[in-house]
């Protein structure tokens, strides 16, 4: 066998041996499925009017925020123009609420993005800035498709012929255009479909899939259990098992049929939580719109950049605390 040849497939089998044990393994311990946007930006922390530290981060990324820190405040402003730019994503000249709760959503989500720029090469082989679906299929299942006789009594023969038509599912739900191609975009909603709300159906419908070990088209309490904890021995269960029972009882299952539905699933793993990028944009537009017309220019986003990015200047008293708890 050719070293490309194995090699493909070692990439190839890395791929599904994650995806399979998604849908195989059965922790002893709590399984977390529910989807959680935003996730990197938490709760705000009690405000003390010296630290603009959670406002950086939100603006910027927690990386971004570290670098704007190390930044003389005149660099950090200049910077903070050219960003302003991007915001006013219709040019404007003004700011909105919703234009820097999309921008937020997006820095938030910058690890996806990155993400899929580190892949993006593997996939892309004709180097179009484009990955067509016979492309991904190549690359994740070239060799099994062409070498067929080889995975005949493997149970990665099984993975594989699961795998392929839900990733073409998900890869067609991803395409918005409906040519098979994806551009960066719907590679990364095929990569992270969370993340997305058209591809929110596919998440919910994976999950059912993914538990629903009867093929009855629901969940029921015995499922959903077994989904988060496996009984290996004939003891008491845990009280986390017990109380997740009370749980599926008394808030998943809503129209108490003893089952889950699509649309009970959705309510489980996609919460409708409350907005923490939402609230930011408005705490940032409230705090810096000097005429109040709930618009802000980027005058005004300068005249208060500090609350937007950090700087040497900015961050001084709380380098000074830092090296005083390291000594």
């Amino acid at each position: 066998m050719a070293h490309g040849g194995r090699l493909g497939l070692a990439l190839g089998l890395l791929l599904l041996l994650a995806l399979a044990l998604t849908l195989r393994a059965k922790p002893t311990v709590r399984k977390e499925r529910v989807v959680r946007p935003d996730s990197e930006l938490g709760e705000r922390p009690p405000e003390d009017n010296q630290s603009f530290q959670y406002d950086h981060e939100a603006f910027l990324g927690k990386e971004d925020s570290k670098t704007f820190d190390q930044l003389s405040p005149e660099e950090s402003k200049e910077r903070l123009g050219k960003i302003v730019d991007r915001i006013d994503s219709n040019g404007d000249g003004f700011v909105t609420t919703e234009e820097l709760k999309v921008w937020i959503k997006r820095v938030q989500k910058r690890y996806i993005y990155d993400n899929v720029a580190k892949v993006w090469k593997d996939y892309d082989r004709d180097k179009d800035e484009k990955i067509s679906w016979e492309e991904y299929k190549q690359a994740t299942y070239g060799y099994y498709l062409g070498n067929p006789a080889e995975f005949q009594d493997s149970s990665d023969h099984h993975t594989f012929k699961k795998m392929l038509p839900r990733d073409e599912r998900r890869f067609k739900a991803s395409d918005l255009d409906g040519d098979l191609t994806a551009t960066r975009e719907e590679f990364t909603a095929f990569l992270h479909p969370e993340e997305f709300e058209h591809m929110k159906e596919i998440v919910v419908l994976e999950t059912l899939e993914d538990i629903d070990k009867n093929g009855d088209g629901f969940v029921d309490q015995d499922e959903y259990i077994a989904d988060m904890f496996s009984h290996e021995d004939n003891g008491p269960e845990p009280d986390w098992v017990v109380s997740e029972r009370e749980q599926f009882n008394d808030f998943r299952d809503l129209n108490k049929d003893g089952k889950l539905d699509k649309e009970e699933i959705r309510h489980w793993i996609l919460p409708q939580d409350y907005d923490h990028a939402q609230a930011e944009a408005r705490h940032l537009v409230y705090e810096s719109d000097k005429n109040k017309d709930e618009l802000l220019t980027k005058e005004e986003i300068l005249d208060n950049w500090n609350m937007f990015v950090g700087s040497q200047a900015t961050n001084y008293g709380e380098d000074l605390t830092k090296n005083h708890d390291e000594l």
